[in-house]
């Protein structure tokens, strides 16, 4: 089982879109709790995550919550990201069999331009970031097979 952690701040309609790509990973028994770190949002970002049952950190990154997640592994997420059919066997693959990072294929529809890819700064989570609470952010991720539609 995984625990969820998404780094908001004034994006409530960004984390629904998120939460809703999440529900099939939670009723196949995966995701056993989402943690909404957020950054100061003053729109409705808390009631959004409230309404979905997640767990509210004000002025909490997402590094921060890691120590108090209650499952082994984590899963990092972007809010408007959404995870694509297939996920959540591949994450439950990943987490059974591997002991590194993982990050996800980013979709056609959400490819970024040849050059866009050398010229543009990755954005923090953009592929999710797969990983056990104790592993060291410094070892480079696998890719896994399964897509996310990026922002």
């Amino acid at each position: 089982m995984i625990s969820v952690l998404i780094e908001t701040k004034d994006d409530e309609e960004g984390l629904a879109k998120t939460l809703a790509s999440l529900v099939s990973g939670a009723v196949e028994g995966l995701v056993r709790e989402v943690i909404v770190c957020d950054l100061g949002s003053s729109d409705g970002t808390e009631t959004v995550a409230e309404h979905a049952g997640c767990i509210f950190l004000a002025g909490t990154r997402c590094e921060e919550a890691v120590a108090g997640a209650r499952s082994e592994w984590v899963l990092m997420l972007k809010p408007g990201a959404r995870l694509a059919p297939g996920w959540v066997e591949a994450a439950r693959e990943h987490v059974a069999a591997a002991e590194s990072p993982a990050i996800f294929s980013r979709s056609r529809q959400s490819e970024l331009p040849f050059w866009s890819k050398w010229l543009k700064r990755r954005e923090r989570f953009a592929e999710g970031l797969l990983m056990r609470r104790t592993s060291s952010m410094k070892v480079r991720p696998l890719r896994l097979r399964a897509e996310i539609h990026a922002v």
